[in-house]
C-alpha cells in the first residue's frame, strides 16, 4: 500500500491502537489521527505512539482523512460510519473492524448519507485484554482478515481495503457478510460462549488446581462482557445454529460415556484431534 497522508482511527483500543502502531512503524501514513470518547485513553494512545494526535471531535478528526477505520463495538459501527460519511472528504475510503458483518453491511448497503465509500472488514486478531496500552504493531502479522464487500461493489475500493490489511501483515480472505457471520459463529463466537460456560461451571474452590489446560481453554472468557453481549446479539441466528451443532456432538459424548462405549469415545476424540491437528501448533 502506498503511503497515505492521513488515516483516522475511530476507537483507539487494542485493535485501533495496534493499527495505528503498525501504520506508523511501517511508515504507511504520514499522520494517524485517533478519535474517541475518553480523553484518558486517547492520551495513552498518543504516549505509546499509536497516533500522531488525538481528538474527541469526529468532524475534526476525519476532515482530511483518506482512510478511516472504525474500531468501535459492533452496535455502534453503523452510526459511526454514517457520522464519518457526513464529515470526511469525498474520496475517503471507510472500513471497520467489527466482529459481525451481516447487520452492519445490510444497514449500509443502501449507501452512505454523505461522502466516502464503505467496505466492511474483520481482522481475526485480538486478545482478552482491551485498551490502547495493550496495542501491538505486529498483531495482524499472519492473521486472517475477512473483507466483506456488498454485492456488485466496485472492485477498486474493495482491492484498496484488502491492500490496506495486507500492508499490516494480514492474509486477506473475501467473503459475503452472511458467509462471514456463519463461519465466525462456529470458529470464534461459539468457542467464546463455551469458554465462558466452562469457566462459570468450575467450583471456585477447585481453581487452585487450574493449570495450563484449563487456563488456555478458558482464556477468552476474560474478554469484555458488554462487547461479547453485543457480538452474540448481532450474530444470534448463526450462534444458535452453531450451538445446536455442538449440542449434537456433546450429546454423542454423553451417550458414549453413559454406555461405557470406548470405541465411540475414541471415534469422537479422534475426530476432534484430526480437525485440530490440521492447524498445526
Amino acid at each position: 500500500m502506498k503511503q497515505r497522508d492521513t488515516v483516522a482511527i475511530i476507537g483507539v483500543g487494542l485493535i485501533g491502537g495496534s493499527i495505528g502502531l503498525a501504520l506508523r512503524q511501517r511508515a504507511l501514513a504520514r499522520t494517524v489521527v485517533g478519535i474517541g470518547r475518553t480523553a484518558s485513553r486517547l492520551r495513552i494512545a498518543e504516549e505509546i505512539g499509536a497516533v500522531s494526535w488525538a481528538t474527541t471531535d469526529v468532524v475534526q478528526g476525519v476532515a482530511d482523512a483518506e482512510l478511516i477505520v472504525v474500531c468501535t463495538p459492533v452496535s455502534h459501527v453503523v452510526d459511526h460510519v454514517q457520522q464519518v460519511s457526513r464529515a470526511c472528504p469525498a474520496n475517503a475510503l471507510i472500513t471497520d473492524a467489527g466482529s459481525t458483518k451481516g447487520e452492519i453491511c445490510r444497514s449500509l448497503a443502501a449507501g452512505l448519507p454523505g461522502r466516502g465509500t464503505f467496505v466492511g472488514s474483520h481482522p481475526m486478531a485480538g486478545s482478552e485484554k482491551s485498551g490502547p496500552e495493550f496495542s501491538d504493531p505486529n498483531l495482524f502479522e499472519g492473521c486472517v482478515t475477512v473483507v466483506t464487500p456488498p454485492e456488485k461493489s466496485p472492485e477498486k475500493p474493495v482491492s484498496e481495503v484488502e491492500a490496506f490489511w495486507q500492508s499490516l501483515g494480514a492474509r486477506v480472505v473475501r467473503m459475503s457478510p452472511d458467509e462471514h457471520d456463519r463461519a465466525v459463529a462456529e470458529i470464534s463466537h461459539l468457542p467464546h460462549l463455551l469458554a465462558s460456560a466452562l469457566a462459570a461451571t468450575a467450583d471456585p474452590r477447585d481453581l487452585v488446581l487450574a493449570a495450563k489446560g484449563w487456563r488456555d481453554t478458558t482464556r477468552v472468557a476474560s474478554g469484555d462482557v458488554e462487547l461479547w453481549r453485543q457480538i452474540f446479539t448481532e450474530n444470534r441466528r448463526h450462534v444458535l445454529q452453531s450451538l445446536a451443532k455442538f449440542e449434537k456432538v456433546l450429546s454423542a459424548f454423553r451417550q458414549a460415556l453413559e454406555g461405557n462405549d470406548s470405541a465411540e469415545l475414541v471415534r469422537l476424540l479422534d475426530a476432534g484431534k484430526r480437525n485440530r491437528d490440521t492447524l498445526g501448533s
